[in-house]
């Protein structure tokens, strides 16, 4: 690594950028084809009713895997979905986590037809344009034109036709939402007051960014669903995308999003899972955790105070040194070297004194703005105790060097202040709707009418 900035790319998940959700993880969807009538009259052949096969299945034929309301989902709309979330997870998925992904992918891309089907009987239809629109916004995310996306896309097993059919069911259904849910939706002035004065009392008490991924099951099969649970905390744990797996894996309504619950006080939670997240750490992942209705995989994705500045939102401006060592140099080498590095460094006087030691050394010398949360860990704590001109101990390895990083500015952050009347009310609203949302979805799977194949 050669500056700061690089530094930090290591921490972040790959996704999927999308158009509603700003990223969409992984993700295809159904195509909707012609096929024949199965039905079709048969008169005059002479076919027995034991029918033997011999010989391969065509992989390049289309089989309808499930007809929801008449509408087709074929093998290749679940193998495209299925591509786009390997690819989520670094291509590392094992046979038996790819069939378990294979089922949900199939759950996902029925739930999104519903959608798309109740959108189109309100008459709400997106338009080519308007996906194309979409499309090339997520291709310029990936820094590529709509036409090499779509070259990139078939190479990993999956189309632009997928994703645009995604992004149909998401833009469709939160305009559905927007039309026959929101407007019947009502938060008090009184209920957003009562917000407002619970925070004020609540000034300086934790809160946690929490995301979850919440898998449904019943007393007969529970023991099945708390060992996949294990299966998809495993994969998580070995560098899995939790939110690519929230996506594909959590029934609650926060799945849209990776799961993330957003910033919540513990008695917020369920007890079950208010007592996890207290005893884990920022970055840590846990579970299967039984709560009422089933198990959650819970994600302490951050904590902070209510209303109290964060240390960790100060602007770090920071100079780094690095020497990088020739190939084969030994850890014994290495540490001669760091050795050296580190009295140059005890001897620093402040930013200004860098480019000397720099070229003594012959290291390089790269500038930067940063927000402290965006380091690692370990340098968070370090830095955020330093006062400007020292600089950290040094850090690397044998095989990329050496490095240090000089602190040369800080802009801490002003004041927390209390969420305005309108952003309650609106977050309040929003959660309202979810809710709403959710049990659209489940009266729409009531009565739908599915054929699997």
């Amino acid at each position: 690594m050669s500056d700061v900035k690089r530094m930090t790319t290591r921490f972040k998940a790959l996704t999927i950028a999308g158009v509603t959700t700003c990223l969409l993880v992984a993700a295809a969807h159904a195509q909707t084809v012609q096929e024949e009538n199965p039905e079709a009259p048969s008169a005059g052949l002479d076919i027995p009713e034991n029918v033997v096969l011999f010989g391969k299945r065509d992989p390049n034929v289309r089989k309808a895997t499930a007809l929801v309301n008449g509408a087709v989902i074929t093998e290749t709309d679940i193998e495209q979905r299925l591509a786009l979330v390997v690819l989520a997870n670094g291509g590392k998925v094992s046979d038996e986590e790819r069939n378990r992904l294979r089922v949900q992918v199939l759950r996902n891309l029925i739930d999104e037809t519903l959608q798309i089907q109740a959108a189109a009987s309100k008459d709400i239809k997106i338009s080519r344009e308007e996906l194309n629109d979409n499309f090339a916004r997520v291709a310029a995310n990936f820094k590529y034109t709509p036409e090499n996306f779509t070259k990139y896309l078939a190479a990993q097993g999956s189309s632009d036709r997928s994703i645009k059919r995604q992004i149909e069911g998401e833009v469709a259904w939160n305009r559905l939402l927007r039309r026959e849910v929101q407007p019947f939706v009502n938060v008090s002035e009184e209920e957003v007051r009562s917000t407002i004065d619970r925070l004020k009392a609540d000034k300086g008490k934790d809160e946690y960014h929490i995301g979850e991924i919440f898998l449904r099951a019943t007393p007969e099969n529970s023991a099945q669903v708390e060992q996949n649970g294990k299966q998809i905390l495993e994969q998580i744990k070995q560098g899995g995308s939790f939110q690519a797996y929230a996506r594909q894996y959590s029934e609650a309504s926060t799945a849209a999003v990776g799961g993330d619950l957003g910033w919540v006080r513990l008695p917020l939670l369920p007890d079950e899972l208010a007592t996890a997240a207290q005893q884990m750490a920022v970055g840590q992942v846990a579970g299967p955790i039984p709560i009422p209705g089933g198990f959650s995989i819970l994600y302490v994705i951050d904590k902070r105070q209510v209303l109290t500045a964060d240390p960790r939102d100060a602007v770090l401006s920071l100079k780094q040194l690095a020497v990088d060592f020739p190939p084969g140099t030994t850890p014994a080498d290495a540490q001669k070297r760091a050795n050296e590095f580190g009295e140059a460094l005890r001897a620093l006087r402040g930013c200004g004194a860098v480019s000397d030691i720099a070229t003594r050394l012959g290291a390089t010398v790269v500038e930067n703005d940063i927000q402290a949360r965006n380091l690692p860990p370990q340098l968070q704590t370090i830095l955020l105790q330093m006062q400007v001109g020292e600089a950290t101990p040094p850090f690397g390895s044998a095989q990329e060097g050496v490095r240090a990083l000089v602190l040369c500015g800080r802009d801490d952050p002003k004041d927390a202040s209390t969420p305005s009347f309108d952003q309650i009310m609106s977050q309040m609203e929003e959660e309202r709707v979810n809710k709403r949302a959710r049990t659209y979805l489940r009266d729409l799977r009531r009565d739908a009418v599915i054929d699997y194949n």
